[in-house]
């Protein structure tokens, strides 16, 4: 069990780093509404991956021979992403830049959107796919040391994310009304990027969505 925890403490280290919308979403939340605030957020982003790795772990290559053929999938998340993207990058008017910007605290909400975030993204749910096929086997599939293996994962991912909110809390002193409205057009950016890519991934050849052959590429 042991040995279990220790290689899953790499990873999670490593997953919390992945650069995708709940990345900057995060620092962006920490920077501007404070540690509880991006606490929250990211409490919802760790349920909608428990869910997925539950879901992953009952579904295995079904799933995935299913996600191959649904690529419409990636576009539906990719819409919702872009639209999320668009509506942050417009919803703050330069002209109010010489107003104190009231900043929401709302947490029940923050962590909704967090997990909302995250459970639209079904690029994440194919990842947790291929961590259980890859990971599965090394763990003998004994359902008691993948719970172990994948809560001592989230629990690095969690303890890591902790770090990365302190650290972007420290920007908030120098965080003026036309900062944080720049802080927030950028994030939009990233988000319509991000949204994007997933609605390219949609509509390219199934042969290119093929995702079980890449899975065992990456085992050999």
């Amino acid at each position: 069990m042991f040995e279990d925890i220790q290689a899953a403490i790499p990873l999670g280290f490593i997953l919390s780093f992945i650069i995708g919308p709940v990345f900057f979403v995060l620092l962006e939340t920490s920077a501007t509404k404070g540690f509880r605030a991006a606490v929250s957020f990211d409490l919802g982003v760790i349920l909608a991956d428990a869910i997925f790795i539950l879901t992953a772990y009952f579904s295995s290559f079904q799933l995935l021979e299913n996600l191959s053929n649904q690529p419409g999938l990636f576009v539906f998340g990719g819409v919702i992403l872009l639209i999320y993207g668009v509506t942050t990058f417009f919803k703050n008017d330069p002209k109010e830049n010489d107003k104190k910007i009231k900043i929401s605290k709302n947490y029940l909400g923050l962590f909704v959107k967090g997990f909302l975030l995250n459970f639209i993204n079904i690029g994440v749910l194919v990842f947790w796919l291929g961590i259980i096929i890859v990971v599965g086997p090394s763990l003998d599939n004994d359902p008691k040391r993948i719970v172990t293996f994948f809560s001592a994962m989230l629990a690095a991912y969690f303890v890591t994310d902790i770090f990365k909110i302190l650290l972007a809390k420290q920007l908030k002193r120098k965080l003026t009304s036309k900062r944080i409205v720049l802080l927030k057009k950028g994030l939009g950016i990233i988000l319509v990027i991000c949204g994007l890519v997933l609605i390219t991934k949609g509509f390219l050849p199934k042969d290119k969505l093929n995702i079980e052959k890449e899975i065992e590429r990456i085992r050999k």
